[in-house]
């Protein structure tokens, strides 16, 4: 566990680089998914305190055998309607929000007094396999949210296609960042750019992302 400790103290020190050099405060999701108690454990104690979860019954296993800690619990995975309930009241941020259907359930079984925090998933790279919704469609979705008053519209997120070249990604990178700066004018409670992983996350920083989601350069390979 004493190398999940180093590899936090790592991303974390490349992450401070990256904030004093785009003057950006970056926030980063440990995306703890198929990893086991103690490995969390590991992170928190390092100084990590932001976790990110894909599947629902692990994370709720997870969140009630973590239940002391201090921890911030993102979900990041596909959303099954059937699932919202749980998800409502279980998460401080939902990212990966794409339909309308799924915000309004998650607005109806939010029964905490604090509003849920959510992302739109954009699909920036048009991909069939992907979730997300189009560019286009982002705008009068950010209207149907912000309408809804137990959900807090914080930005947007995406998963880059997987793509050798860095020009490419810069493109997608672009795209998401000037609907980004638009939705903060639209909308004051909008802060999140959320793109960036462990393959791209310095690239996505100098793109303009303020938050990345990070897994295997933390915990290693699963």
């Amino acid at each position: 566990m004493h190398k999940i400790e180093e590899n936090i103290k790592f991303v974390r020190d490349e992450i401070e680089k990256n904030s004093l050099r785009t003057e950006k405060d970056i926030r980063l999701v440990a995306v703890s998914k198929g990893q086991n108690y103690s490995a969390i454990k590991s992170a928190y104690d390092a100084g990590q305190k932001i976790f990110g979860e894909n599947y629902l019954q692990e994370a709720l296993e997870k969140k009630k055998f973590l239940e002391n800690l201090d921890i911030e619990w993102h979900f990041i995975g596909p959303i099954q309607s059937n699932k919202c309930k749980l998800i409502s009241e279980n998460f401080s941020w939902v990212q990966t929000v794409d339909r309308i259907k799924i915000a309004n359930k998650l607005n109806q079984y939010r029964a905490l007094e604090i509003p849920l925090n959510i992302c739109i998933q954009v699909n920036i790279s048009d991909e069939n396999t992907k979730s997300g919704i189009s560019l286009n469609d982002v705008n009068q979705f950010a209207k149907v949210i912000s309408n809804l008053k137990n959900l807090k519209l914080r930005g947007v997120m995406a998963i880059p296609s997987k793509v050798n070249q860095s020009q490419a990604l810069i493109s997608q990178y672009k795209s998401l960042r000037d609907l980004y700066e638009k939705l903060k004018i639209s909308y004051s409670s909008v802060d999140t750019l959320s793109i960036g992983m462990s393959s791209d996350y310095l690239l996505a920083i100098e793109n303009g992302a303020n938050l990345v989601r990070i897994g295997t350069k933390i915990f290693g390979a699963r």
